[in-house]
C-alpha cells in the first residue's frame, strides 16, 4: 500500500474536502485526486464519496480511516520530530495573526531567518478564521479557546493597561479613581459598530465614555501619543513609551483583566514540518513578547 496516498486519503477524509487536503499537503488538487483514485483501485474499493460540498468517507473508507489514523499520526510525528531545527525544511506556511499585533512580526522575521526555505503567507485579521476551509496552518489568537476540534498551544498571559500622554494633564491632575475617567476624553478598542465598551477595573465594570472607538490598537496608540485621549492598550504596545516618558500608566494600582495568547491548529489533521517548526520556534521565543510587556506597576502587582 502506498503510504503517501494513504496519508492523502486520511487528510481528505478528516477535512471533508479534497482541495483543503491538497493545500495542507502542498500538492496540486489533480495530483491528490489521482493518488487517492490509485489507492482505491489498488484496494478495489471506493473510499471517498464526492459531494457538492466536498467529500465524505464511505463505509469502507471509515473502516480504513479508523484502522490507519493512529499509525499515520505516529509517522507524521516522527517526521516532525526529526525535522525540527533543520534549516533546510521547505514548504509553504499559511498563518493568521491579529492585524494590530505589531510585536509578533519580529518573531516571524526571526523564524524566516532560521528557516529561509519556508515560504510564508500571513493573513492579518481580527476575525476567527475557519482553519480548514481557508487553508490556514497555524493561527495566533488572543483570549480563550473553546473548541474541541482545535489544539491550543498557550504562549503567555498578558494584561492591558490604561495609558495617556503627559500632554493631556498640563492643566489637570491625574485620575485617582476610576470615576475620575469621566472628566477626560477616552478611546477604546471595539469590533462592532454601536457596541459600548466596558473597562473591568479591579472588581468593578465601568462604561467607557468614548469619544473614539476602533478595532486597531496601532491607531489607538498613535492617538494617545498625540495627547488626544486616555485609552487601554496591551502592555507590550505601551511599555516602551512608558519607560521613555511619552506615556503614563493611569490608575496603575487597578488592573484590567489578563488575556492569553495561543497558537492554534486543527486537531486530527496533518501538521507539516514547516508548521511544527513554527509552533516550536514561537513557543521558545514568546519570552520576547513577555519582556516587551514589562511596566513599572508590575513590581507592585503580580499575576494571580
Amino acid at each position: 500500500m502506498d503510504l503517501n496516498a494513504l496519508k492523502m486519503f486520511v487528510l481528505a477524509a478528516r477535512s471533508g474536502s479534497l482541495s483543503a487536503a491538497a493545500r495542507q499537503n502542498n500538492i496540486p488538487l489533480p495530483t491528490l485526486s489521482r493518488r487517492i483514485a490509485e489507492l482505491e483501485h489498488e484496494l478495489n474499493v471506493v473510499l471517498l464519496e464526492r459531494t457538492v460540498k466536498g467529500c465524505r468517507a464511505t463505509e469502507a473508507g471509515k473502516k480504513l480511516l479508523n484502522q490507519t489514523s493512529s499509525a499515520i499520526d505516529i509517522l507524521n510525528d516522527a517526521d516532525h520530530f526529526l525535522a525540527i531545527g533543520d534549516p533546510h525544511i521547505t514548504g509553504r506556511l499559511r498563518l493568521t495573526i491579529p492585524q494590530s499585533l505589531e510585536p509578533w512580526w519580529e518573531i516571524i522575521r526571526q523564524f524566516q531567518r532560521m528557516y529561509p526555505s519556508i515560504a510564508i503567507n500571513v493573513y492579518t485579521t481580527e476575525r476567527r478564521v475557519d482553519l480548514i476551509s481557508e487553508g490556514i496552518d497555524v493561527a495566533l489568537r488572543v483570549g480563550s479557546v473553546a473548541d474541541d476540534d482545535i489544539v491550543a498551544r498557550h504562549l503567555m498571559d498578558f494584561r492591558h493597561i490604561l495609558v495617556a500622554s503627559p500632554k493631556l494633564f498640563l492643566n489637570s491632575s491625574l485620575p485617582k479613581e476610576p470615576t475620575d475617567l469621566m472628566k477626560f476624553p477616552c478611546a477604546a478598542w471595539g469590533s462592532a459598530i454601536g457596541s459600548r465598551p466596558v473597562w473591568i477595573l479591579g472588581e468593578h465594570a465601568y462604561d467607557v465614555p468614548t469619544i473614539f472607538m476602533v478595532n486597531d490598537y496601532l491607531h489607538l496608540r498613535a492617538g494617545v501619543l498625540a495627547g488626544d485621549y486616555i485609552t487601554e492598550l496591551p502592555a507590550f504596545f505601551a511599555a516602551e513609551y512608558i519607560h521613555n516618558g511619552e506615556l503614563i500608566e493611569i490608575l496603575p494600582q487597578t488592573h484590567l483583566p489578563y488575556s492569553s495568547l495561543h497558537l492554534v491548529y486543527k486537531k486530527h489533521r496533518y501538521v507539516s514540518a514547516a508548521a511544527r517548526a513554527y509552533i516550536e520556534f514561537c513557543t521558545d521565543n514568546a519570552f520576547v513578547l513577555r519582556e516587551k510587556s514589562r511596566v513599572p506597576s508590575d513590581n507592585e502587582n503580580t499575576h494571580p
